[in-house]
């Protein structure tokens, strides 16, 4: 039997998605196309005049066990636009995973203000071949 969804509109199948810890655990070794679109919400903060700017990129980053160096994450890096505080980023491409290791999102944020994820982000990941 498959999970349930928790709510309309959402797609789940097999148990790898831990739904709790936002991770997804390979039921066996193989390479998996992974996926995650993140809906984010800028709150601006005023900034205090000579308070230097950190910066105004955002990375998101799908990593392998929690290990976010070369060749066990994807990475997507974009720009913040000074105006606006609604904007999507997206990653997605192939990793290996061996059986029982895990994979999930991090967002690095060096954009300053504080970033709030919306519903209806998204993250997949679908079994490609062993």
């Amino acid at each position: 039997p498959h999970p349930q969804p928790e709510r309309e509109g959402m797609f789940h199948r097999g148990a790898g998605l831990n739904l709790t810890s936002g991770q997804y655990t390979a039921p066996v070794a193989g390479y998996y196309t992974f996926t995650a679109t993140l809906h984010i919400v800028r709150r601006e903060q005023q900034r205090r005049k000579g308070q230097p700017c950190r910066g105004n990129h955002l990375r998101v980053l799908i990593c392998v066990q929690s290990r976010c160096h070369h060749n066990s994450n994807l990475e997507a890096v974009s720009r913040l636009e000074s105006s606006g505080d609604l904007f999507t980023i997206s990653v997605t491409g192939v990793l290996y995973l061996q059986a029982g290791q895990y994979a999930s999102v991090f967002m690095d944020n060096a954009a300053g203000p504080p970033l709030t994820i919306q519903s209806g982000s998204d993250f997949s990941a679908i079994l490609l071949g062993v």
